[in-house]
């Protein structure tokens, strides 16, 4: 207990999913925690959750997409508890489509969220990190930004966008002498209600993919405590020296047999 004692973190997407394994288990741990997440309802009802354990929180309506928001969520974080130790950059959105498939139209709508609020998170968040002299940020990438996905073309750009920025933030800090970390995570399916959202409406289709596929079916789907595990140690001192990483949770998904 008290891995993250006393330390600010906010975390998107924090009313479901993995972003609420994150929210309880930070909490468990010692963290004063911002639910940042667009539903209202369930992020309440995380932060309330929290609170009614004995720990600090508090819900933000917050869209990542928007500018104001960052800046709103980050002065609000502040007020609150006195400044920000770690982000952990979560929300994000899935959509099916191949590079023929893919729209104009839903390609921005996925950089917008999944790459463009990142860039906002890191660029916001990274500020309020240097005031209080070091910090730690976790970007949700996926194994999708790392080898690619052919269902999900514009997904996979942005992740593969996300996994960039956070070598860019790392380098940035560790050539400045910069006591802020930037890793990312890259999963494989995780059992969240976004996905399985998209299961339904493909028709099982992608379920079927990994039935076919013999990779697919050793590549069994993660529990979000399983990333949020990861989390905390990324949002830890424990990961002092881990900066610029990419850690994989897939089950080896990426590996291959000779």
């Amino acid at each position: 207990m008290g891995r993250v004692q006393d330390k600010v973190a906010i975390v998107t997407g924090g009313a479901s999913g993995v972003g609420k394994a994150d929210c309880l288990l930070l909490a468990r741990e010692g963290a004063k925690v911002v639910v940042a997440d667009i539903d209202e309802k369930n992020g309440q009802a995380v932060a309330k959750e929290i609170t009614d354990k004995g720990g600090s929180a508090r819900f933000v309506k917050h869209d990542i997409s928007s500018e104001a928001d960052w800046q709103k969520l980050i002065q609000l974080t502040k007020d609150a508890f006195g400044g920000l130790d770690s982000l952990v950059n979560n929300a994000a959105i899935l959509a099916i489509g191949t590079i023929e498939d893919t729209s104009f139209e839903l390609w921005q709508k996925i950089q917008r969220v999944n790459a463009d609020g990142y860039f906002l998170g890191c660029k916001y968040g990274y500020a309020a990190m240097k005031e209080r002299g070091a910090g730690s940020i976790v970007n949700m990438s996926s194994i999708s930004g790392i080898g690619g996905s052919s269902s999900f073309c514009a997904y996979s750009a942005s992740k593969g966008a996300v996994s960039a920025m956070t070598r860019s933030i790392a380098a940035h800090s560790r050539f400045h002498g910069i006591n802020i970390r930037c890793n990312s995570i890259h999963p494989d399916g995780i059992k969240t209600p976004m996905v399985f959202n998209l299961q339904a409406q493909s028709g099982g289709k992608t379920s079927q993919v990994r039935v076919n596929d013999p990779k697919q079916v050793m590549a069994r789907f993660s529990e979000p405590e399983d990333i949020a595990n990861l989390v905390l140690f990324l949002a830890s001192d424990e990961s002092r020296k881990i900066q610029g990483a990419e850690v994989r949770i897939d089950n080896g998904y990426l590996m291959w047999a000779d």
